[in-house]
């Protein structure tokens, strides 16, 4: 682009200008200096003339004026209307963060007694390798495969920190296009709304596959293995590892909640799969996370992880298990308690058993959208307009009100 860098320092112009000067792209000004090339034209960029000379200078339309205006995060709408809202009983069920029976943020202790043995040790906050911190990536590949699992054994494995869940996810997303140009990922529908966007900035293709039946509120088995059938040979299927957000920490069990991982790759195959530390230790903000690739081979899994490059501490481990083991506790027992409520309170009939059926933080309530603003509206219950709601955000004295509000939405509100 035409571009001028203009230094000023005060006083008059020259009085005369040597074409010598001047081919150089250099004037001097008396004690202005000015630098100037010349390039192509550029819409945001006017000529000026002084004498002779023709300058670029900068107009007042920015260069980003073109740039359109990115949609509102609709989670981060939920939660700005919840703040706004003064109403006693308010809840908050759009953000899918943990909190406790007060309703409050919750920090693990075990989080706490982590750093506070980082610091005493004079931990510094230096480079790491481009790969992440070894220690790190040891132990998140143990946790998702199992220490004693073959393909670790066999260092099959490539595995680099990433930005949580979603830095992991577009590190894959990264992978496939480089390396698998064309190939269409299969993504469920529905899913987590980032989920699309980070595949279309990597320019992977993608489609859907039946995963929600909104007659059962469960799922759609017969309807997801038929359309995985259809897909092209070579095509990538995005799972939700142990709890599908939105529909569905799990049970806190590590063990259980790797095992749909830990299946695959006992079958054979090559596996993508994307960690995050988000939940499961509360750490939202510091985005913790990992990829970690499967290979037929050492040799391929070493070459993946040069690609992929372009706490180790028992006593806490074994604390941060129990602390999983209560926040899914609460979690499965607000779970319950909703169900209770819906099932006592609601005279028509209706089977409301899928609320069980479901696991994790989230569960779908089978509302629709006229049905969720009417939650919002008349009951002051703050939710997605897909009828999700994070059950972390519930507490167990607040679960007959929620149920009142759901019963009165879903029969009321067409």
């Amino acid at each position: 682009m035409a571009s001028s860098v203009l230094s000023l320092a005060s006083a008059a112009p020259s009085a005369s200008l040597s074409s010598h000067e001047i081919e150089k792209g250099k004037l001097n000004l008396g004690k202005y200096s000015l630098c100037f090339k010349k390039e192509k034209t550029n819409p945001f960029m006017k000529t000026k003339s002084v004498g002779r000379i023709s300058m670029v200078v900068a107009s007042e339309v920015s260069r980003f004026e073109g740039i359109t205006m990115a949609p509102p995060d609709p989670i981060l709408g939920v939660s700005e209307a919840f703040k706004a809202d003064n109403h006693e009983l308010k809840l908050n069920l759009g953000v899918g963060a943990y909190r406790t029976e007060e309703l409050q943020p919750y920090v693990l202790d075990v989080v706490k007694k982590a750093d506070k043995l980082l610091l005493e040790k004079g931990e510094n906050r230096e480079y790491l390798p481009i790969e992440g911190l070894a220690a790190f990536n040891k132990v998140t590949a143990e946790l998702l495969f199992g220490a004693d699992n073959p393909v670790r054994k066999q260092q099959r494995v490539a595995t680099v920190q990433g930005l949580s869940g979603i830095g992991s996810l577009r590190l894959a997303a990264a992978l496939i296009e480089r390396y698998f140009p064309g190939a269409k990922v299969l993504i469920s529908s529905p899913t987590w709304g980032n989920h699309k966007n980070i595949f279309n900035d990597a320019k992977v293709p993608w489609s859907e596959y039946r995963y929600y039946d909104p007659k059962t509120v469960g799922l759609d088995f017969e309807g997801m293995i038929a359309d995985i059938k259809e897909a092209p040979e070579g095509s990538f299927i995005l799972l939700h590892g142990c709890a599908h957000n939105p529909t569905g920490i799990c049970n806190g069990s590590l063990d259980a909640d790797a095992a749909s991982v830990r299946m695959f790759v006992a079958r054979g195959m090559e596996v993508i799969a994307a960690q995050s530390y988000s939940k499961n230790l509360g750490l939202y903000a510091e985005r913790i996370g990992a990829i970690n690739v499967v290979c037929s081979s050492s040799d391929a899994a070493a070459r993946v992880k040069s690609q992929l490059k372009k706490l180790l501490d028992q006593s806490l481990f074994k604390e941060w298990n129990a602390e999983m083991e209560m926040m899914a506790g609460r979690i499965m027992n607000v779970r319950q308690k909703l169900f209770d409520n819906l099932s006592s309170k609601d005279k028509s009939g209706k089977d409301w058993s899928f609320v069980l059926k479901q696991i994790g933080m989230f569960s779908f309530t089978g509302l629709n959208k006229a049905q969720c603003d009417s939650m919002t509206n008349k009951w002051h219950v703050y939710m997605t307009k897909d009828g999700r709601i994070s059950l972390a955000g519930l507490s167990l004295a607040k679960c007959e009100y929620l149920a009142d509000a759901i019963i009165d939405s879903y029969h009321n509100v067409g």
